[in-house]
């Protein structure tokens, strides 16, 4: 297929608007209970184009999505494709018409290696009605080499890193033909470098005529793929752009439906050194932490910044109890801290909010009101001493939770499981604030979490910090960073150099975390 053609007039990166929309949805509507996830949106999606999707939590975005995909069925409204009208009942139908979706909950089967996990449901090879495993790797090693992948196809999915997985799950929708293909949240847990080659594969998909629905909560990189943008606000179509015509200022309105600050670079203050309230010294665990030293100091918000496999979540986890240490020690309030496991540091005040917040952080299948008291269900007993919970002090709790960081849910008896990506991430932020810790350890925390919450996010970690609780957060978003007092930059599995937060910009850590730079502290 030829690619189309570069024009000033058609913005962004593939020129001008093609004849007739690859994909057409009209008045498209789905309710779930009481609530109005999708009330008659509309879009078109053009081949050879990237098509932005964005909007709050809640917004519909995802219920879009998998609606497309043939995972639920809308209430109302009709779906084309190429001008004609098509039934999308079931997964396998959206397949069989060259759709291809990448979902926020990438749905691996862990103890598969990559190989058959890329090899379920495609057809490509087979014989006397078994897979025939030569051709199925041959096709699966080259889409991994087009996506740069650098892990085996023998590899355990267990054993790769989040951006790891994603890649298998993107490289599982390339083994076919794609006439569309959508991504939710891509980039959430990538650094800069796996998110440019995210960006460079994109481009091509959309260079080779194949339509681009691209989901997320970056407007930057929303800005500059993509040509066409499509705002979602409570389950309705908010507005529609050309990606040349708005800037992010722009956009964060259009979304939120206000103003929205942006994240306010923080000073310091200008008090004494505050003492450090955890020490960590020499800690090992092989391949990942290799000997790291740093304090953190109370009251302080301490980021730790490093690109994929630096083992930044690896030394949140052996803090945690997650994970035991070959050697080294570590310190807090200047006891010995050697937590035998999570419940023996929440027991201490350790507490961590997991990368992964669906496979560590939640049980999907239990209510709101449950995963939120979770951590500190002996704050709900009848009364002091007595074994017994009380239902109502879970469900009280949980309507302050729901309150305080705006979760969108019909029910604080609903599972988590039918909660937006962004509204999970909440609950697990909720279920661990809730116990009061006096270490706080965030890993990925606006993971999936839209613009304007993550401003209430932000306040909520600096009020915490500013009363006297000590936070680590760990994120793949540089610009973040503003908030904190001091950020570690990791390098290969070790602390190399710390930075203050004035100085904490996002090209500073961007060249220490590649060795290429020097502090600015």
């Amino acid at each position: 297929m030829t690619p189309p053609v570069r024009t000033e007039e058609g913005g962004g990166h593939f020129g001008g608007r093609p004849p007739g929309a690859l994909l057409s949805v009209r008045g498209l509507s789905k309710h779930y209970g009481g609530i109005q996830a999708l009330d008659g949106v509309s879009l078109e999606i053009h081949a050879g184009q990237v098509h932005a999707l964005v909007g709050a939590n809640g917004a519909g975005k995802s219920t879009l999505v998998r609606i497309l995909a043939g995972v639920e069925t809308a209430d109302e409204g009709e779906v084309s494709l190429g001008g004609r009208r098509v039934s999308i009942s079931a997964p396998q139908d959206a397949t069989k018409l060259g759709l291809s979706f990448i979902h926020q909950e990438l749905n691996l089967v862990p103890k598969f290696t990559v190989l058959q996990n890329m090899a379920l449901n495609y057809e490509g090879s087979r014989r006397l009605g078994l897979v025939d495993w030569r051709p199925v790797a041959a096709r699966a090693g080259d889409v991994l080499a087009q996506l740069g992948a650098d892990f085996p196809l023998d590899r355990e999915v267990a054993d790769l890193s989040v951006s790891q997985r994603w890649t298998v799950s993107l490289g599982r929708s390339l083994m076919r033909d794609a006439r569309m293909v959508a991504m939710d949240e891509p980039t959430a847990s990538f650094a800069a470098d796996e998110a440019e080659r995210l960006f460079a594969i994109v481009r091509d998909l959309a260079a080779r005529g194949v339509a681009v629905l691209y989901i997320s909560h970056r407007l930057d990189e929303v800005l500059d793929l993509s040509q066409d943008i499509t705002v979602l606000r409570n389950g309705q179509l908010a507005d529609r752009h050309r990606a040349s015509d708005v800037d992010r200022q722009t956009l964060t309105r259009s979304i939120v439906g206000r103003e929205v600050a942006e994240i306010e670079r923080h000073e310091g203050s200008p008090d004494t050194v505050r003492d450090a309230l955890m020490r960590i010294e020499g800690l090992v665990r092989e391949p990942s932490v290799r000997g790291v030293t740093l304090d953190v100091r109370r009251g302080e918000i301490l980021g730790i910044a490093g690109l994929v496999g630096a083992g930044r979540t690896e030394l949140a986890r052996l803090v945690f109890g997650a994970e035991r240490a070959a050697s080294g020690t570590m310190t807090l309030d200047g006891r010995r801290f050697e937590p035998k496991g999570p419940h023996e540091a929440i027991a201490r005040g350790v507490a961590l909010v997991p990368e992964e917040r669906r496979s560590q952080g939640l049980l999907l299948k239990e209510s709101l009101a449950f995963n939120v008291s979770l951590a500190s269900s002996g704050q709900n007993r009848w009364r002091r001493g007595l074994p017994f919970l009380s239902a109502g002090k879970a469900r009280a709790v949980a309507r302050e939770m729901v309150e305080r960081f705006a979760i969108k849910a019909h029910s604080v008896e609903a599972d988590v499981e039918s909660l937006s990506g962004g509204n999970q991430q909440k609950v697990v932020v909720s279920k661990y604030l809730r116990c009061q810790p006096r270490l706080l350890i965030l890993d990925e925390p606006t993971v999936g979490v839209d613009v304007g919450a993550r401003a209430e996010l932000y306040e909520i970690i600096r009020a915490r910090a500013d009363a006297g609780t000590s936070v680590v957060m760990i994120s793949s978003d540089f610009e973040e960073f503003a908030i904190c007092d001091r950020v570690a930059v990791m390098r290969e599995g070790r602390i190399e150099t710390v930075v203050d937060g004035p100085h904490a910009t996002k090209d500073t850590l961007t060249s220490l975390c590649y060795g290429t730079g020097a502090a600015g502290s």
